[in-house]
């Protein structure tokens, strides 16, 4: 293992996407203003490069957001998947949002914000027009009660592991130190003020000028090793004031595969599908046994399983995590994956939703496989990142499990690392709690769109 280095210029904390890509974009800015010297950025991890959130990422990369604020951030991150598809083993296939009427208001608004912003999308209105224009591109195409499509035409999926070494292989040709098995125990702050001195490690103390943090679920455990507070004052949408109200929430990410071969899931033309998301409220049953499942909304995702070629991997909906957060373990493969697997009833549900939308998938819920995907994500308290500064010189990415697709985030970050403010990231500073300017929240049943 390489030995740490007594001191840095930048530490960075966590060897995933926005810790390697801060640390890329970092090192390419310093060589245009007189070069990286030896040890001005490190990059450290307990693990190893894409060991957590980032290597068991679906691998979704989307701009389909209600807030504007998102959709900007990701149609910017969007270009930079676009700039290197082969490192990054990007498929540029698009990505199908399929809504009932209680969503076309919503989606409708992300499409006409989407053309302002000349992000390529279509939009289909009607159910005889939703179900014709998807028998087009499947036609065992089956879902009801569906009234609106957006279809993004750029988008789609990558191998996880694959495009964040790659990623990693940037960074250090940029003039980075990738270090791994090495984990964050504390922090040294200066005698006269509240900033960062160094950063105490399990290898030892690494003296440094500023801190940047990209550890993805473990934001909390860096947040309190920084003694930063667990509770807050935030302002709602009707201008009320809630004091104490928790910073952090863990919601588990149910995925899994079912194992039916990567050719089986393929356009009608033999092509790589878009990446299909379903958010429904008609009745879903049992494709085991007819028995009803729910008949409030539901919502899922999938796509061809890239990345283990089992066939077709993809989610649904994650549920609140209900206990303590002190008691919340945040290891994707380890405590945390075994006490919240996927269970039969998430498996019931996503295949059965599968052939609720298309015939070829009936009569396949034998096949569905669990797989080291999804684990816990580390919430904020409106489900949307923050990226800023905190105890005067550590930047702090929390990103509230919309990471992997944000490839971008570490370029704007590192702008701002050297004094040029990003109108991207401004949206998400941490003092949108206190002032109310919180970001419109949509009637998905997922948390984060």
């Amino acid at each position: 293992m390489t030995k740490i280095p007594n001191k840095a210029k930048y530490v960075v904390i966590g060897a995933g996407v926005h810790g390697l890509s801060t640390a890329w974009h970092l090192g390419e800015k310093l060589k245009k203003n007189g070069g990286v010297k030896e040890n001005d950025i490190v990059v450290i991890d307990k693990s190893s490069v894409a060991a957590g959130a980032s290597g068991i990422a679906c691998g979704v990369v989307r701009n389909n957001y209600f807030q504007p604020a998102m959709r900007e951030l990701m149609a910017h991150s969007v270009e930079l998947w676009e700039s290197d598809p082969k490192l990054w083993s990007y498929e540029s296939v698009g990505y199908l949002q399929i809504s009932p009427e209680s969503m076309r208001k919503d989606v409708e608004t992300i499409y006409e914000q989407q053309q302002n912003i000349g992000y390529e999308s279509e939009f289909i209105v009607g159910e005889k027009e939703c179900t014709k224009y998807m028998k087009k591109i499947f036609s065992d195409w089956q879902a009801k009660d569906i009234t609106n499509i957006l279809h993004e035409k750029r988008g789609g999926y990558s191998k996880n592991k694959v495009a964040i070494k790659g990623v990693a292989k940037k960074a250090e040709a940029a003039g980075a130190k990738i270090i791994t098995g090495v984990e964050v125990t504390g922090f040294k702050r200066g005698s006269n003020s509240n900033a960062i001195t160094g950063v105490e490690t399990s290898k030892g103390l690494i003296e440094c000028d500023q801190v940047i943090v990209g550890v993805g679920p473990w934001v909390r455990s860096i947040w309190n090793m920084l003694e930063l507070s667990n509770k807050i004052e935030i302002k709602d949408e009707k201008g009320k004031t809630h004091k104490d109200f928790p910073m952090w929430k863990y919601w588990f990410l149910q995925e899994g595969v079912m194992k039916v071969g990567m050719d089986y899931f393929k356009t009608d033309s033999g092509e790589m599908p878009p990446l299909v998301h379903v958010d429904s409220d008609a009745p879903l049953y049992s494709d085991k046994d007819g028995s009803l499942i729910t008949d409030k909304m539901w919502g899922i995702y999938y796509k061809p399983d890239i990345c283990e070629s089992l066939g077709v991997q993809g989610g649904a909906a994650p549920y609140k995590v209900h206990k303590p957060l002190d008691e919340v373990k945040v290891d994707p493969y380890g405590t945390a994956s075994k006490e919240y697997q996927t269970d039969e009833k998430f498996a019931d549900m996503w295949s059965s939703a599968l052939a609720h939308c298309q015939k070829r998938f009936e009569g396949k819920s034998n096949l569905y496989n669990r797989v080291p995907s999804g684990g816990l994500g580390c919430f904020t308290p409106d489900s949307f990142p923050i990226f800023d500064r905190f105890c005067e010189n550590v930047y702090i990415i929390a990103d509230s499990n919309h990471g992997y697709k944000m490839l971008g985030v570490g370029q704007l970050v590192a702008d701002e690392i050297l004094g040029q403010e990003s109108k991207l990231l401004k949206p998400f500073r941490f003092n949108r709690y206190v002032k109310g300017e919180l970001h419109p929240s949509s009637h998905s049943p997922f948390p984060w769109s």
